[in-house]
């Protein structure tokens, strides 16, 4: 089974080999285990007691399905929404900045030990959806201050995106080809490095005009969320090559959280291009 996916590939080997050991697993007392030759022969040719422990069954490795992956991002997403509405309203406005900077850098290094380390911890990747809530709740207070319904037209468009990208990807309009994951990585790398030089710039008083509402800023942002767009296709792909290669249950949480962080960039550059299009009025 080919996957264009390297990881994918490596943890869905992984995945048969945990199979494989538990459907070959020895039982009790010798006996040897499912699918294995003699199982159902006693050792020793005597009919099996009618009392007594009879061998255990192997464990059973359960795998992912498209309802867990489902499953789990509604209730990242849920708990998303839960911690940005309570830090809208419980933190106070003198704390709003301390807890929005430390937030965002306890976000960014949880969603990074996540991604490379590839975890699948329930606990972990719930407290992401926390931390990232609480961060997008203070940001979208700030935001609605100054524009009066942003918040509600930045998730409707996120929304809107994401069915239509879901509805594109399942009739198979735009499919996730090799060329088309390496193109949509590439130009994701692309504008993260270069935002960073942007920030690098900026920080020593030059203005690129990438971040200033201008027409630049506003034509940067409208790219940003159709890459953004398609790396919610990229999402749909691993979930789909997740299911076939039978990965274990868990995973799902890893396929939901991908999902969960697509969403959270999209909401943001909503908002920032609504504020640009807004400030011009």
């Amino acid at each position: 089974m080919k996957s264009h996916n390297p990881v994918l590939s490596r943890l869905g080997q992984a995945a048969e080999r945990e199979r494989a050991t538990a459907y070959a697993a020895p039982g009790q007392y010798g006996q040897p285990g499912y699918g294995q030759p003699g199982y159902g022969q006693p050792a020793d040719g005597q009919p099996y007691p009618t009392t007594g422990a009879y061998p255990a069954a192997p464990p059973r490795v359960e795998t992912m399905t498209i309802d867990d992956v489902v499953v789990r991002t509604v209730g990242l997403i849920g708990l998303t929404a839960a911690s940005a509405a309570a830090a809208w309203v419980l933190v106070p406005d003198q704390l709003t900045a301390p807890i929005w900077i430390t937030a965002a850098i306890v976000g960014l290094v949880l969603g990074l030990v996540i991604s490379f380390a590839q975890v699948t911890n329930p606990l972990l990747i719930t407290g992401y959806a926390v931390v990232e809530g609480t961060f997008l709740g203070l940001v979208s207070k700030f935001y609605e201050s100054f524009f009066n319904g942003i918040v509600l037209q930045a998730v409707i468009g996120t929304f809107g995106v994401f069915f239509l990208m879901a509805a594109l990807y399942k009739f198979k309009i735009i499919r996730a080809t090799p060329k088309f994951i390496k193109g949509v990585i590439a130009a994701g790398i692309g504008v993260f490095a270069l935002l960073m030089v942007n920030l690098v710039l900026s920080l020593f008083g030059v203005n690129t005009h990438l971040r200033d509402g201008g027409p630049l800023a506003i034509g940067l942002s409208l790219v940003i969320i159709v890459i953004a767009a398609l790396f919610f296709v990229l999402d749909f792909y691993q979930v789909e090559e997740s299911v076939r290669y039978g990965l274990p249950r868990k995973y799902a949480w890893l396929s939901a959280f991908g999902i969960l962080v697509t969403m959270i960039w999209m909401y943001l550059e909503m908002l920032r291009l609504l504020s640009y299009l807004q400030g011009d009025d």
